[in-house]
């Protein structure tokens, strides 16, 4: 892990000298093995049809993007030569872990009971026991977590953030990822 936090410190230093282009994440291709059906279950969230088209037989692409979100999802035939199901730790980001788990629910969706972590890294892992019942203890923020998978297997992490480090932090990705290899890492976690 310190190699990554050396590569982190290095991509900064040389960054400063060179001017940021804005670089903005807006879709995120996800493996599908029957076209139709994925559609239907992605209208089923009540997420925004944006496209759905096709150049004959054997391309066809659309696109969905989920309430409030400023990035969208796209799958179809031949977009990508990944193995269905593949996708896996997509996030969505709520304000109210239980009422986003709730309107799930309500949709039809299998989902997980609402947890937390007991062991670094366990939301990514729903076999092992890290994962802790209930909602993160006094309902921390990024600390709650609900799962689902689309009929595939592409799973989705619901996530409750109920508080940012404030106004909008230009360097939150440096932030972040720190926080991230320190979580993995088993350390104390930045504030």
């Amino acid at each position: 892990m310190a190699n990554l936090k050396d590569e982190i410190r290095s991509n900064d230093a040389r960054d400063a000298s060179v001017a940021r282009a804005d670089m903005k994440l807006e879709v995120v291709v996800i493996p599908v093995s029957d076209v139709d059906r994925a559609k239907e279950f992605y209208g089923s969230l009540g997420w925004r049809l944006d496209a759905d088209r096709a150049a004959g037989d054997d391309f066809r692409i659309i696109q969905y993007t989920p309430p409030g979100s400023g990035c969208s999802v796209q799958f179809g035939t031949n977009l990508t030569p990944a193995t269905p199901g593949s996708a896996q730790g997509l996030y969505l980001i709520v304000s109210d872990i239980e009422a986003a788990r709730d309107e799930l629910v309500a949709r039809r969706v299998e989902v997980s009971a609402v947890f937390h972590e007991g062991a670094p890294g366990a939301r990514f892992h729903p076999a092992t026991n890290g994962r802790v019942s209930g909602p993160a203890p006094g309902r921390g923020s990024y600390g709650s977590y609900a799962s689902f998978s689309d009929p595939d297997g592409n799973g989705w992490l619901l996530q409750e953030v109920t508080a940012r480090t404030g106004q909008a932090d230009p360097n939150w990705p440096d932030w972040y990822a720190e926080y991230m290899v320190r979580e993995q890492a088993g350390e104390e976690l930045p504030q």
